[in-house]
């Protein structure tokens, strides 16, 4: 399955994204205002937005990673699950205080909406900038968007060995016995910067 956003739809979860995490931050129920255009494709059944399906919400201040957190796989519609992420990546990645009032505007939100992963019997066969990773071994698991490598300038054996290290493995046990390597793509999306 191959889900497809209009442009339209695109800046209205960017939007629903934001309103979320800034709603949070100012103690109000969140306000959420769509197009017409997306209105339309909701009432007439047509818009991505109400199919189901993992994503990721990334926010980027400067250049620097401020919190990153997602669903591999989702039974919520994808609207919802994006509010839930925003909300999850600025307030509730471990690896980040929660984010402040005064840090929002400095902040960038990139969406990573999710295929439905495939198992990957054959690791030479990833692709750079095209496949996101998910390895599960030894009851650890980790996971990388499709980008990253890209970001960090990796080839693919570093790229590899990551997301062993991401799932708190060594490198190279994406080769053991029982390991079990996921590939997926991403359609990844950003606020302009201005």
């Amino acid at each position: 399955m191959k889900l497809e956003l209009t442009e339209d739809e695109k800046q209205c979860l960017l939007q629903e994204a934001r309103e979320s995490i800034a709603s949070q931050l100012d103690g109000r129920p969140p306000q959420y205002e769509r197009p017409d255009s997306v209105e339309a494709q909701i009432t007439s059944g047509v818009s991505a937005l109400t199919v189901p399906c993992g994503a990721f919400v990334t926010l980027h201040k400067g250049k620097e990673l401020r919190g990153c957190i997602g669903r591999m796989i989702a039974l919520r519609p994808l609207e919802e699950t994006i509010r839930s992420m925003a909300q999850a990546a600025a307030f509730e990645d471990p690896r980040f205080p929660p984010l402040r009032r005064d840090e929002l505007d400095q902040c960038q939100i990139e969406i990573s909406v999710l295929s439905p992963m495939e198992r990957c019997y054959d690791p030479r066969s990833v692709q750079i900038g095209v496949h996101g990773l998910y390895l599960v071994h030894r009851g650890y698991s980790g996971v990388l968007l499709p980008q990253v490598p890209v970001e960090q300038g990796w080839n693919l054996d570093e790229y590899l060995d990551y997301i062993c290290r991401k799932a708190g493995l060594p490198p190279g046990a994406y080769n053991e016995s029982g390991a079990e390597l996921y590939t997926f793509t991403a359609l990844v999306f950003s606020e302009t910067k201005t």
